[in-house]
């Protein structure tokens, strides 16, 4: 099934109440498990990549990442522009609610000719690598002054067969409260759509604005892979 009619086939209310109350939204089973396996495959293909990074040398936990580059595999490049119309409403509602200016257009081209103009050009989606010991730290993905407010991750192996442990983990830090922590419970092929940074949250005197944070805890067994679908690209 096309990229576009398996994100037409979700609730997006569901999935914009499931953000608006705890920044982030499960989208179960949007690959099948050949495409989960076959992106994993291309980790070690030097040719679809324009870096890797390793993560103890940069302080940013345990394992490694690549960084695709242009053009996409095209599975990776379809869902990128089928995902991001769905969650620019709800980005725009989110700045509306927050009083920041800055509205999202319709398509994802137009939304990359404003990170490119602003000299944003270098692609952010990537496959993370991850085996036993290796962990990611609360991190927010923001490459530059101009970044969309929702990302997407999807897990391409299987929790309990393939690994154990490496839970993805959303931390959200409240004004004068305690952080509040979520897990969310993916299986492979399951996608999370979550806030990059920051998002509003209704109280009893209008909306305030709350920050967050993604990580992977640490992996007990096994080998873990992940793509994530950033939407705006890098300086």
């Amino acid at each position: 099934m096309p990229a576009e009619a398996r994100v037409a086939a979700y609730c997006w209310d569901t999935v914009a109440a499931e953000l608006d109350n705890a920044g982030c939204a499960m989208l179960p089973g949007l690959l099948s498990p050949e495409e989960c396996r076959g992106i994993a495959a291309l980790y070690p293909e030097e040719g679809h990549f324009r870096s890797r990074v390793v993560m103890a040398r940069h302080g940013f936990g345990k394992g490694e990442y690549r960084y695709f580059s242009y053009p996409l595999p095209s599975l990776i490049g379809d869902f990128r522009t089928a995902l991001y119309p769905r969650l620019a409403g709800i980005a725009n509602g989110w700045n509306r609610r927050m009083g920041i200016a800055e509205h999202f257009p319709d398509t994802h081209g137009a939304f990359l000719d404003r990170c490119h103009a602003a000299g944003q050009t270098r692609p952010t989606p990537l496959l993370l690598h991850y085996v036993e010991g290796d962990y990611n730290c609360l991190h927010q993905d923001l490459y530059g002054d101009i970044w969309f407010p929702i990302q997407v991750a999807i897990l391409l192996s299987e929790p309990g067969a393939d690994f154990t442990g490496g839970e993805f983990v959303l931390t959200e830090q409240r004004p004068r409260m305690q952080s509040r922590t979520e897990v969310v419970p993916l299986r492979q092929g399951d996608a999370v759509a979550f806030a990059v940074n920051h998002r509003p949250v209704r109280g009893t005197r209008g909306d305030y604005r709350v920050n967050l944070r993604h990580g992977v805890s640490r992996l007990r067994s096994g080998m873990r892979h992940t793509v994530g679908i950033i939407f705006h690209d890098a300086r």
